[in-house]
């Protein structure tokens, strides 16, 4: 299939559509103010600037692009994950390698930095309260923050460079989107359907760091504990041996309204990439 920006739709839809996803929207799953339909609607609407990156566009105004689509469907579903996808679907104009994925993020532009910093007027997206010093470029101030962007010089690399380590998206821009890359090497070892698939990489991704959006929203202590719990079930090849522990996983940390999302946005990126490498078909 030769066409990044469906590729990146279909890997947004199969990421949902995969169960169980322990705390995360599945088929199966809502959330209280989430619904596996929200993101399906999601994935359509941001569509546009999904087709904006194929066609060459800047990553800052096609991200903003489709951030706006998603958003205009009702809610925030998919912000991490187009974060990553924009630039993987702009790099597969070339060549879908980190190479040229890194060439892509160290050529954003303090325009791509400010169109990102407009994204956050369509949505409510949760951010940590940034220190003193960097208050003037606090995402939740949208297009205010832009002037200080413009006279800091700051390019979008350079704004995710500032959000590393406390975030795992920002952290795949400055690292290469190594665990992107991991993540598509492995649903192209694993078995079963692609959902399936994506399930089973979403548990490993999961056992291996805690999620930063939980540890935002939980702290450090909890996260660490869902990592344990979640290299546990891998470790023992749960969903294979043992799935109603997985299950049951899953269903408790919706109840305690744990949502991993950041492993769903890397597991996203890596369906992404597994698909424009034909490591998976449909």
């Amino acid at each position: 299939m030769d066409d990044p920006a469906r590729n990146a739709e279909l890997a947004l839809l199969l990421e949902v559509a995969g169960t169980p996803k322990p705390g995360n929207v599945d088929r199966h799953r809502d959330l209280d103010d989430l619904r596996f339909d929200h993101f399906l609607a999601g994935a359509v609407g941001a569509r546009e600037g999904l087709d904006l990156a194929a066609n060459g566009a800047a990553v800052g105004p096609a991200f903003e692009r489709a951030i706006e689509g998603m958003a205009a469907q009702g809610e925030n579903t998919q912000f991490g994950a187009l974060l990553l996808l924009v630039p993987l679907v702009r790099a597969a104009r070339e060549d879908l390698s980190q190479p040229v994925v890194e060439s892509v993020v160290e050529g954003t532009t303090v325009a791509d930095a400010a169109a990102f910093y407009r994204a956050f007027e369509h949505v409510d997206v949760f951010v940590d309260e940034p220190p003193e010093e960097v208050e003037p470029l606090d995402v939740r101030r949208g297009a205010d923050a832009v002037p200080a962007l413009e006279d800091r010089g700051l390019t979008l690399l350079d704004v995710m460079e500032y959000s590393v380590p406390g975030d795992d998206v920002a952290r795949e821009w400055v690292r290469g989107f190594d665990r992107s890359f991991t993540a598509a090497e492995r649903l192209a070892e694993a078995e079963g359907a692609p959902p399936d698939r994506a399930a089973s990489v979403f548990l490993s991704l999961l056992a291996e760091r805690p999620d930063t959006l939980v540890v935002k929203r939980h702290g450090e202590a909890v996260a660490a504990k869902v990592t344990d719990r979640a290299a546990d079930l891998v470790e023992r090849n749960a969903l294979e041996t043992d799935r109603e522990a997985v299950e049951s996983f899953a269903d408790e940390l919706v109840d305690r309204g744990v949502n991993p999302g950041t492993t769903a946005d890397l597991t996203a990126a890596g369906l992404f990439i597994a698909l424009e490498h034909e490591a998976i078909e449909i």
